[in-house]
């Protein structure tokens, strides 16, 4: 019989395991292969702050791109698939997937002006492919299963639709090309126009490649799915749901933070920007996004993980 958890879920063999984070890892490797394939086939003069061209130039930005954003999706994927998975194997491996994702953090390890691979890079990526090794484990040793319906889930799905189309322009530019190339997107999106950069350097509004605003993306469509298995977790699930909370506020923050940068400022309908919210600081823009984590968790996440989970 499964006993009770602390946080009132079950933990027993009957459980599933959730189809949520398979997902996630579905679009983060197709994410990885189009900035692989787009970074291999555009000159690096065209793209943003790196210096190799060819195989290599995509290998390099493909391994800076699974340390930023997506070791930090790996955090919650890797807390997720312990909680399926439990044992002593399992915690250490969980442990040192998140410690090893966490360096992403550390200064230096991504440098948003210098994106060719380091050596350092290697560190992150493989804290990211021990979440994926956790993942596959729990899939294999339970039965998967998407979580039934839930009651924020119109929201999800309404917030995830705006916030893709509202990324047509980084789709594009990822995949290789300009949103302004795309007949009716042109006239609602700023794409290949030049604008002023700091320094008196000249780009496209929208640059070919990557773009921090699709790591929002990444990272907002990770929490909305992954926040699907709260309800199913036991003994982690106060601090999933809190880690995830805090990931969708950080995502928000920088898919703004882009948005308002190239489709507002660039249009010359106002100068004031938005600073960069990358890093952590002491600044209202971070005591923003503190606020909207814990207005997600108290006012939503928390509030929907009482329900009790459906088979």
């Amino acid at each position: 019989m499964p006993s009770e958890s602390p946080s009132g879920g079950t933990s027993g063999e009957s459980q599933p395991s959730s189809a949520e984070p398979l997902a996630v890892w579905a679009l983060l490797v197709l994410v990885t292969v189009c900035v692989a394939v787009t970074y291999a086939r555009l000159p690096s003069s065209e793209l943003y702050h790196v210096s190799r061209s060819g195989l290599s130039g995509g290998l390099s930005r493909a391994l800076v791109f699974i340390d930023f954003p997506l070791a930090l999706a790996a955090i919650a994927l890797a807390l997720v698939a312990y909680d399926r998975l439990a044992g002593r194997a399992a915690a250490v491996l969980a442990l040192l997937s998140i410690l090893l994702s966490a360096l992403v953090a550390w200064p230096g390890v991504v440098d948003q002006a210098d994106l060719d691979v380091k050596a350092v890079n290697v560190v992150p990526a493989f804290g990211v492919a021990l979440a994926l090794m956790l993942t596959a484990w729990a899939a294999w040793r339970r039965r998967v299963t998407f979580a039934a319906k839930l009651p924020l889930d119109p929201a999800r799905v309404i917030t995830a639709v705006v916030l893709v189309f509202g990324a047509l322009p980084w789709l594009l530019a990822e995949a290789g090309f300009s949103v302004s190339d795309v007949p009716g997107l042109g006239r609602i999106f700023l794409g290949e126009q030049i604008g002023r950069a700091g320094g008196g350097e000249t780009l496209q509004v929208v640059h070919l490649g990557h773009h921090h605003g699709a790591d929002g993306l990444y990272l907002a469509l990770a929490a909305l799915l992954l926040s699907r298995t709260l309800p199913r977790l036991g003994r982690l699930r106060g601090l999933a749901s809190a880690y995830l909370a805090l990931m969708l506020a950080y995502a928000a923050a920088n898919y703004v933070q882009d948005f308002w940068t190239e489709q507002v400022v660039k249009r010359g309908w106002t100068t004031r920007a938005i600073p960069s919210l990358l890093h952590p600081s002491l600044s209202l823009g971070w005591a923003a996004i503190l606020s909207l984590a814990a207005c997600v968790e108290l006012g939503a996440f928390r509030w929907e993980r009482r329900f009790p989970p459906e088979q």
